[in-house]
């Protein structure tokens, strides 16, 4: 099947804009998904802002942001000041993974603060409890989940069709 440019953009673009959305920035949300989608093993700096049409600093803000949460590094090209930048195979599980503690944490604070309302009836307490029951019951499934994951990640891909 040949390839679609213009598909392959508009997939990029969109799927930058769901990340956006739901709270990622805007520019790393774009870096990674023209990382996640590259033919080749990375792609330097001025690939990707010519890539995706921003300046250097940009790309530098965007890439730094990507690398200290895991999902993708720096790749130093020999004989060369450039560097790639490569989207890790594990780095969905990976980023996930490391903000794991913060479920537990975020469950206390709901707790903290319906504790602090001290009306256990009142409209925010009841939503502060909600929030950490949610966060407690996303910390308790998220291993079984990164299991389960990790055996799935090891079968072969379906056919999709």
């Amino acid at each position: 099947m040949p390839r679609d440019e213009q598909g392959l953009k508009a997939a990029v673009d969109q799927s930058a804009a769901v990340l956006t959305a739901a709270g990622f920035p805007r520019m790393p949300a774009r870096v990674l998904m023209a990382l996640v989608v590259a033919d080749r093993g990375g792609l330097t700096a001025s690939e990707l802002g010519e890539q995706l049409g921003v300046s250097a600093a940009a790309i530098s803000g965007a890439v730094r942001y990507l690398e200290q949460i895991g999902i993708l590094h720096r790749l130093p090209q020999p004989g060369s000041r450039r560097d790639k930048w490569e989207f890790l195979d594990d780095a969905w599980y990976t980023a996930l993974m490391a903000k794991s503690p913060i479920y537990g944490v975020i469950a206390d604070l709901g707790d903290r603060a319906a504790d602090a309302i001290g009306d256990e009836t009142a409209a925010g307490a009841v939503r502060a409890r909600e929030m950490a029951r949610f966060y407690r019951f996303v910390d308790t499934r998220m291993p079984d989940l990164m299991r389960e994951w990790e055996t799935l990640r090891g079968e072969p891909a379906a056919e999709s069709g």
